[in-house]
């Protein structure tokens, strides 16, 4: 299982050059980034990278709240780089540019309590479109009683990722799921609950315990070998072509050795 990258507390983040003179920081152009909570761990690690590679360069601020609200900000002009951790939407604002930064995978997740050995698909759409409600009604379940789903709501990629890759077209997740807004309060409800059931970002797994899912394990090594089916897609998207220091910005994580190292190292490179 990769390491887990615990996200931290939600809210602005700004990461900026140590050491700069303040005339010369006021100068520095600023590359805002909002929206998806999964994408944030590895947003935060090419900031620092790009920071190394080119210091005092630019001043550099994070937001979270998920994708479809990074999609919407970027859309409005409101930041430089919408965060999206699912693919372009025929509902998307036009004269969007999705640059595609990573990949990485989602895993379905039950409590250390209730360490389900393995879903088919057809399970999992069972569990979380609520056609299977108690956990006598699922092999290798040690809990019992009725199972409580835990899901992302609407704006998140995750869900739409979920949704896409897992429960197909013809499926919904249950109304009686309880809906949380980030990965980590989804980790949290997970881990403390033993009839509880969920998705998480590989980032988010740690407390948890990620079922295999047809077979396969749900681990970094599997997705970049292509076995894991759960794997999505990681944007930075823009309003229209990057220009100017955002260019500058998704060119390096795009094409340069340092970014690579830095996507491989916990993410699945694109």
């Amino acid at each position: 299982m990769k390491p887990a990258r615990l996200l931290g507390a939600l809210g602005a983040v700004a990461v900026v050059a140590a050491g700069s003179p303040s005339v010369a920081a006021a100068a520095k152009p600023t590359i805002t980034v909002s929206g998806s909570t999964s994408v944030a761990p590895l947003t935060r690690e090419l900031f620092k990278g790009y920071l190394k590679a080119k210091p005092n360069s630019v001043k550099f601020v994070l937001t979270e709240g998920g994708s479809d609200i990074g999609v919407a900000d970027v859309a409005r002009g409101r930041t430089s780089i919408g965060a999206a951790s699912r693919d372009p939407k025929p509902s998307d604002p036009g004269g969007l540019t999705f640059s595609r930064i990573a990949r990485d995978g989602v895993c379905v997740v039950t409590s250390p309590d209730n360490p389900l050995p393995n879903l088919s698909q057809e399970q999992v759409q069972n569990i979380f479109s609520g056609r299977i409600r108690n956990w006598a009604d699922v092999p290798g379940a040690q809990a019992t009683g009725t199972i409580d789903l835990v899901t992302r709501t609407a704006a998140s990629g995750t869900q739409d990722a979920f949704q896409n890759i897992f429960m197909g077209p013809e499926l919904n997740v249950s109304s009686s799921a309880s809906q949380k807004s980030t990965n980590g309060l989804a980790q949290q409800a997970v881990r403390s609950n033993k009839n509880a059931i969920g998705y998480l970002d590989f980032d988010f797994i740690e407390g948890t315990h990620a079922v295999s899912y047809k077979g396969v394990s749900c681990t970094l090594r599997n997705a970049k070998a292509g076995t894991y089916g759960g794997v999505r897609n990681f944007f930075y998207v823009t309003r229209g072509a990057p220009t100017g220091a955002t260019k500058k910005f998704v060119d390096w994580v795009r094409n340069a050795s340092a970014a690579k190292k830095i996507v491989a190292s916990n993410w699945v490179p694109r």
